[in-house]
């Protein structure tokens, strides 16, 4: 059986941003980053899940901030000069990830993604879209919006909303 993507467009080359948390390196679809910033002060939500960090104030746009470690059930690290947080469009609302470092921009064909593997029915890895293999590493190809619950996602939107009502209040 053959497990290579099924695209329509077969040996188009798709884009990737490369990054790490922890030890292993995942990939995303360029088309939905905004940016990529160095971390800054973040403001924290009381009554938020812990893998919620707050919200930043990036040119006057108030964004909640994920930090990726903690949704993936990793320990919780200390940011550091390498650390970066990406901003990213999550289902029309802008949510910054927080990642260990960012490694590069990736051109990947058909040929080099595979399907995700299937890890039975008793762990979620929808949001793993597809594998990458880039000289003899296996990268993971996420989906971030997939990474939450329908019910997280609707919180993190409101959540954008609320400090974005209170900052006009206060103007």
């Amino acid at each position: 059986m053959d497990n290579k993507k099924k695209t329509k467009d077969l040996g188009a080359a798709h884009r990737y941003l490369t990054f790490f948390v922890d030890e292993e390196q995942y990939g995303i679809d360029i088309s939905k980053i905004k940016e990529i910033i160095a971390p800054i002060t973040i403001t924290h939500i009381p009554k938020t899940p812990p893998f919620v960090k707050g919200v930043i104030n990036l040119r006057g746009s108030i964004i909640p901030v994920v930090d990726i470690r903690l949704k993936f059930g990793m320990q919780e690290r200390e940011m550091d000069i390498n650390t970066a947080i990406i901003i990213y469009e999550v289902d029309k609302v802008y949510i910054g990830f927080i990642v260990d470092h960012v490694e590069d921009v990736l051109s990947l064909n058909d040929d080099s993604i595979s399907d995700a593997p299937h890890f039975g029915s008793d762990i979620d890895t929808s949001f793993i879209e597809n594998v990458a293999e880039v000289n003899n590493d296996v990268i993971m190809l996420l989906n971030l919006e997939k990474i939450f619950e329908p019910e997280e996602l609707l919180n993190i939107s409101k959540l954008e909303q609320e400090n974005l009502h209170t900052k006009e209040e206060e103007k």
